[in-house]
Order: structure tokens, then sequence, then C-alpha cells
């Protein structure tokens, strides 16, 4: 669909094919996008011309409030994987066509675990928890032998599944554990080499059975020293029983080998808190680590009142440690406002899906950014379009007044396309994915 220069938002929205893209499981492989295609004379190795991309370029004000964002059509130049030209539009330059489609900066999903899933496999739910999550350890136990014997294939199948949804990078957390040894690490690592012209990926040594209730320290000691990005944990009082003696470990396992840390914390009450500014102690005494740690879920976040909330907040910003969400409705609400408010580096993903852990996951952090949207109330054109960040990995087209901050020369060339007008309305209607290039590499 090629749109001009100067239509209207409010006609891109009424010819536009819009769907609420995101929401569905895809199987198999992807099917090729009809903007770009294998045997386009414009493809070239190395080399990637695009006419006609729509980039934002500023926000129309009315008595001092965002109402609108303002885009026009460019022509886009790509070469060894970095944005090479932006300059205006050449609508008959022999170039691919990106057809007026938004351009974006291609997602990125913070939290998600390729290693183990169903996805790929026979659909299967979860079944009745019992224990805990020391009952799961148990059932992981028993399943995981059997879920490694083709777990590559299946990490396969979701890196399609993330990269259909417009994602090109991902955090993945690893087990390392005594039953899966570095299996699932190795199994994982070919996944990623078949994947690495179309998909980036860092990894956490995620001990998933605990660092001591089982006996994971051999094994972690023997991922950190080998091509992993994080050290992870998991509730280190309700698994091990210690929090300084887990995160002590953890600590110093990421300083011996200059690893990052991110743990998963679920716990909601003291142990909990102390938890968390047991570790804003730790990094503040090792300020290597700063910008290098995260909490992911951090639930005690939403139980705290609100002073504590901004507090721990504040503690956190100072020591540069962030939190990834995966956005829980119900009765929990996350303070993801309270930590903006205090510059605190908030990050997203997918977590499990289809799995043993979880029945539900699509793939789409654009869905993330629409379900926060909606859960705190960003439902202006200024707030929506901030939201986008949520899915980016914090990157954002303009900046908070306006000013038209990416793409630039030099950027890599992730990128993703969508069937919107502008990025407001692509966290809103969750709007279509139509293809995407990673490294500058086509992937769809």
């Amino acid at each position: 669909m090629n749109i001009s220069n100067d239509i209207s938002r409010k006609d891109f929205i009424k010819t536009s094919a819009l769907a609420m893209a995101g929401l569905t499981l895809a199987s198999g492989s992807m099917k090729a996008a009809s903007l770009f295609s294998e045997t386009n004379p414009h493809l070239v190795k190395g080399k990637l011309g695009l006419k006609n991309v729509r980039l934002e370029t500023g926000f129309e004000y009315e008595e001092g409030e965002a109402i609108s964002t303002k885009t026009d059509l460019f022509f886009i130049e790509i070469e060894n994987g970095k944005i090479s030209t932006i300059s205006p539009n050449q609508p008959n330059a022999k170039a691919i066509d990106a057809k007026g489609f938004l351009m974006l900066p291609a997602f990125k999903d913070m939290h998600i675990h390729l290693d183990k899933t169903f996805y790929g496999d026979h659909w299967q739910a979860i079944k009745k928890r019992t224990g805990g999550v020391k009952g799961m350890i148990a059932l992981e136990q028993k399943i995981l032998p059997e879920m490694l014997k083709n777990s590559t294939f299946k990490a396969e199948k979701m890196i399609e599944l993330l990269q259909s949804k417009g994602t090109s990078f991902a955090r993945s957390h690893v087990n390392i554990e005594p039953t899966s040894k570095l299996d699932s690490l190795k199994n994982l690592q070919k996944a990623l080499e078949n994947k690495k012209k179309t998909f980036g990926a860092e990894l956490v040594a995620f001990p998933q059975h605990g660092v001591f209730y089982t006996d994971s320290v051999p094994y972690l000691k023997e991922a950190a020293a080998m091509d992993i990005d994080f050290i992870g944990g998991v509730d280190p009082f309700t698994i091990d029983g210690n929090i300084e003696k887990t995160i002590d470990f953890t600590v110093q396992l990421a300083l011996d080998h200059q690893k990052g840390i991110d743990i998963h914390l679920h716990e909601l009450g003291e142990s909990g808190l102390k938890t968390v500014e047991y570790l804003i102690d730790k990094v503040t005494e090792n300020p290597s680590l700063k910008g290098k740690t995260y909490l992911s879920h951090c639930f005690i976040l939403g139980k705290l009142d609100k002073p504590k909330q901004e507090e721990v907040a504040e503690k956190l910003a100072n020591a540069q440690i962030g939190i990834v969400s995966t956005i829980p409705f119900g009765s929990l609400i996350m303070p993801i406002p309270t930590l903006y408010k205090h510059n605190v580096t908030v990050l997203t993903g997918n977590d499990s899906i289809v799995d043993h852990w979880n029945t539900f996951g699509t793939g789409s952090v654009l869905q993330k950014a629409n379900l926060m949207a909606q859960l705190y109330g960003y439902s202006t054109e200024f707030l929506l379009s901030r939201s986008l960040k949520l899915a980016t990995g914090n990157i954002l087209p303009l900046d908070d007044k306006g000013n038209q901050q990416w793409p630039k020369k030099g950027d890599d060339a992730n990128l993703v396309f969508l069937n919107a007008s502008c990025s407001a309305e692509a966290v809103s209607r969750i709007s279509q994915v139509e293809s995407l290039i990673h490294q500058g590499n086509v992937v769809f």
C-alpha cells in the first residue's frame, strides 16, 4: 500500500487493513512477507536500499498537548549491518518499496526461556501444581531429560515465533543445574548459531533448581567461563534458605568472570525486600556491576506501600539496578510509573511460552507495551508513544520534546516495519508486523 507524504493520519487509519496482530501463536516456518523477497533485484548482499519508508518526525501540538505524530517518507540505505544513509524520499529510485510502512527499532524480548518449551512440539497445557517452586523443581528433574532431546529444534521454532512478532534480540535464561548440567546451554547455543544471521541473544546462566538446594555450583562455575553474559539466580531465601550466602556467591562469580547479574525474585514478604536491599548494597560495594545488574519480576515492589516504593526505586536507580517485569495483572500491580519516575531501567519479556510453567504466551513484546499502557492509563498520543520503549529496549524515534532521535546514520540496522501510522497507534492496536531486518539481514 503506497501512502503519499501528505496523507492524514485519520485517512491512513481508515484505509489501512490493520489487525490485532500478535495475539495468536504461529506454527511452523515463517512465510515471506510481500515487502521483501529473496529474488528482489534490489536486495544486494551487504547493501540494501529502501524507498517510501515512514519515519516519525515530531509531534503536533494543541494547547501544549501532543495530539498526533508527524511522519514523512524517507529513503534509507543499509550497508554492512548499519544504516548508512537517511535522505529525503526517492520514490522513483530502484530500491525496495517499503510501501509507507512505519519503520521502528526492532523489538527486544529481555526475559525469556528459549531452552525449555513445548512450543514447536505437540500442544499441552500446564498440569496442576503442587509443592510451590520446590514442587516445580521436582517436576523439572523428571521431565527435563526428555525435553532436552529436541530442545534445539524447539528453541529455533520459538525464535521464529519471536521474529514473526518483530523481535530480533532476546535475553534468554538457560537452565544450569545437576539435571541438565550444561546440556541445555549447549543445545540453545546450537539453535542460536543456526539463527545468528537473523537473531541476536544474550544468555543468563540460570540455577533454576537453586544454587545450593541442588548442587549447581560446579556447573555454574563452568558455565561462567563459557560464552554467557549474566549469572542468574532464583528466590535465594525460599530455595536456598540463605539470602546472603546465595547473593554473595552470585556476585563473586559475576565479578570473577566480568559478567552481569539477573536474578528471578518472586518472594512477596520480608525476604523479598531483604533480597532487594542486600543486592543493592552488594552492587554499591562493587561499582563495576552498576548498569549490569537486574532483578526479574521483583514482585515485592508491588506489595510495598507508596513511600517505601519511592524509597526503594531511588535506591535501585542509584545502584543502576534494572527491573525486568512481565507486566502481571490481577491483584499485583507493579509500580512501573514510580520506577520510570526515578529513572530505573525497566525491561520486559514473554518469560515462558507454552511450557510446564505457563500455558500462555504470544511472543509479542508489543502486546506487553499495550498491556502496560492499558494498566496505567497511558492512553494519550504522548504516553502511548512513550510506551513503545518497553518493546524496543528503551529506544524511541522521538524524544520527550518531539525531536527525532532515531534512526541516525551509523545505527545498527535492526528494524521492524509495521502497518501503522505512528508508534502510538502501533502500541494501541498491536499493529501488524510486516517485515523484520536484523543487522542488515532481511529476516522475513
